[in-house]
């Protein structure tokens, strides 16, 4: 294994938790402790919730149910639980935090739960007791509207530490949470309203992104007038760090539903460019079982250490990050602003400021701060940084090894995961005390029956084939809201209905290192060679000049398919023929002449989601001049005339 460029030290080996999961189960290797957590799963999760100190109302009788099938297993049976209980209130009372019921040393929290930093720099820091009180508020704000047991709370905020209190404040009453990416036309916010039956919206007059004020609370009144399940409204003053509608004057103290392991905690809806957005209905037990571990054994987060991912709370990351962290203890880092506002060193910058431990960020990002320089990420000391994580979108070798060295400066395993809004969680996870080689994933998360299968159904390994899941997990969604029958034809139909298909393509080469390679969706195919867009754009960004790639299938008479090119050039870089020419090269001399892109199209952007998914099928619909569908994930509006010009 020559291509290994990260080993993990005897202090992770020895300290980090996974670690001591290990030595409880007399666990010797990885390959050993991830056979045992498939070989028996009862076994594993019930473990793995004990050790992390997730706390009961009441215990479960048995850890899951397949009676009904595989795609409608129920989790901890009989067990009562509330999400805000094991993240919040026990955190945030001295007494409950020395060996209350379950407790366990490693769940001691930090002092402080929430360091949120403004567009503006501005630093707010709130603890667990004051998260607890302004949760409590905001809680009894709602049962005072008619809020309770399983009525839906849109949440239509920007990235302030008062997002935060709105998620737990909707979970503590046992009200379903439907968190919204708040830049969302009014259309798309309507969209979701609509389907979940919303009762009350929480939003925000507005917020800054780039020193600009953003209307929020705008677009909220224009979609609401599409909206009828819609009973109140209530607004977060940005500027004022406050809430509207005497919200403060609220009691801070406020019981927490006692809830069935199974209630709904929320639906978050997956980002697309056609057809309804599906709602993915996430339980109590469920999302804290799969955050925890994800959390607690791949990211190592222990209490005093902050966390920070760059994320939106209408993204899956955003309820994953706060609810996982706060499990275990830790410390939140909240970010409003822009990557590379007012400069490239803002991230850089927010980690010397903040001492963050773990910094998580998209691919796309990373890819974007890298094309001004070497030279930002040394003006700063990363030096707290502990871990590096990555999701979102696949990896090109040059942009992760920029990465590994310039930012983690050759020390910090990175944490590539990959899951989906589906599961809340990940299908595929290193762990810290896993080698790593280029832009691997390692392999399955614990708990996690993953394989690699051919269009037969055979498992295969040295090629690339479709990414699969065995057996059930806990926080595997609960059908799409109001479509069962639409949830089993996306993950159980193509294999049946004993296997989930999730419609990634992975490879496991030789050493048993799991790769990914992109979306079947956006799969390419041409003279009957099939591979993904990650690989022709890999190809495309070793060159000095390229910034950002995407590459995309388009019909061709004789091969089937042609491959056409989008290129954002490196600053300073110019369009030329003789480039346009260099690049096609580029692509024949890595891949051969067979998939040498028939089009080389030069852009000034590409189109994204606020998570930074490049949104490859929407280009493909504006190079085909088809209908563009829903319009709604899209964050930079702007690119689809960028793509349309592009030369």
């Amino acid at each position: 294994m020559n291509d290994v460029i990260w080993k993990p030290s005897q202090e992770i080996l020895k300290n980090s938790n996974i670690a001591r999961f290990m030595r409880k189960h007399g666990i010797a290797t990885y390959e050993e402790l991830h056979h045992r957590s498939v070989a028996d799963i009862a076994w594993f999760w019930n473990e793995a919730l004990k050790d992390i100190g997730v706390e009961w109302f009441a215990p479960y009788s048995k850890v899951y149910d397949m009676s009904a099938g595989f795609p409608w297993t129920r989790w901890f049976i009989d067990g009562k639980i509330n999400i805000v209980h094991n993240c919040i209130d026990r955190h945030s009372s001295p007494s409950l935090c020395k060996g209350g019921a379950g407790r366990v040393d490693h769940v001691l929290p930090s002092p402080t739960a929430i360091i949120g930093e403004g567009d503006d720099g501005q630093v707010r820091t709130l603890t667990y007791q004051q998260l607890h009180d302004d949760v409590c508020k905001l809680a009894n704000a709602l049962k005072r509207r008619g809020i309770g047991i399983d009525d839906s709370v849109g949440i239509y905020m920007p990235m302030v530490p008062e997002v935060v209190v709105a998620l737990f404040a909707c979970l503590k009453i046992g009200a379903v949470a439907i968190p919204i990416f708040s830049g969302f036309g009014p259309d798309a916010l309507a969209v979701r309203l609509n389907d979940a039956k919303a009762k009350v919206l929480l939003t925000a007059d507005g917020g800054f992104r780039r020193g600009k004020w953003i209307p929020i609370k705008s677009n909220a009144d224009e979609a609401l007038k599409k909206v009828s399940s819609i009973k109140h409204v209530m607004v977060f003053d940005r500027k004022k760090a406050v809430w509207q509608d005497a919200v403060n004057q609220e009691s801070p103290h406020c019981p927490t539903e006692v809830l069935d392991a199974e209630a709904t905690s929320l639906i978050i809806y997956t980002s697309g460019t056609t057809g309804k957005p599906k709602g993915c209905v996430h339980t109590h037990a469920g999302a804290l079982a799969q955050i925890g571990k994800e959390l607690c054994y791949a990211f190592d987060v222990k209490p005093g250490e902050p966390f920070f991912w760059f994320t939106d709370i209408g993204w899956m990351m955003g309820p994953w990050e706060m609810i996982g962290v706060l499990l275990l203890g830790g410390t939140m880092v909240i970010f409003e602003a822009a990557p590379d506002y007012p400069d490239a060193g803002r991230v850089w910058q927010l980690i010397e400021r903040h001492r963050i431990a773990t910094l998580g960020i998209s691919p796309t990002a990373i890819r974007l701060l890298k094309r001004s320089g070497d030279e930002w990420p040394k003006k700063y000391d990363l030096s707290s940084l502990k871990i590096l994580g990555s999701t979102g979108e696949t990896w090109d070798p040059e942009s992760y090894q920029w990465f590994f060295e310039n930012v983690g400066q050759k020390r910090c395993p990175i944490i590539n995961i990959s899951g989906g809004t589906e599961i809340i969680g990940c299908h595929l996870s290193p762990l810290p005390i896993t080698e790593l080689k280029s832009c691997t994933l390692r392999g399955p998360g614990l708990g996690m029956d993953v394989d690699v299968f051919d269009d037969q159904g055979k498992s295969v390994r040295g090629e690339v084939g479709h990414l699969v899941c065995k057996q059930p997990a806990p926080s595997m969604t609960k059908g799409f809201l109001g479509d069962k029958q639409r949830y089993l034809e996306t993950y159980f139909s193509k294999f049946g209905e004993n296997i989930w298909y999730h419609g990634d393509w992975a490879s496991i080469d030789h050493d048993g290192f799991w790769f990914l390679h992109g979306r079947s969706d956006d799969t390419i195919k041409v003279a009957g060679k099939r591979t993904g867009p990650a690989e022709i754009e890999a190809a495309l960004l070793e060159h000095e000049a390229v910034a950002e790639a995407a590459a995309i299938g388009v019909p061709h008479e004789i091969k089937g398919e042609t491959v056409v090119c989008f290129v954002v050039l490196a600053p300073n870089i110019s369009p030329s023929e003789e480039l346009r020419a260099q690049l096609k090269d580029q692509v024949v001399k890595a891949l051969g002449k067979t998939l040498r892109p028939e089009e080389v199209k030069f852009v000034e952007m590409l189109p994204k989601t606020r998570s930074a998914k490049i949104l490859r099928g929407l280009i493909r619909k504006i190079y085909l001049g088809e209908p563009l569908g829903d319009m709604a994930s899209v964050e930079n509006p702007a690119s689809l005339d960028a793509i349309r010009s592009s030369t």
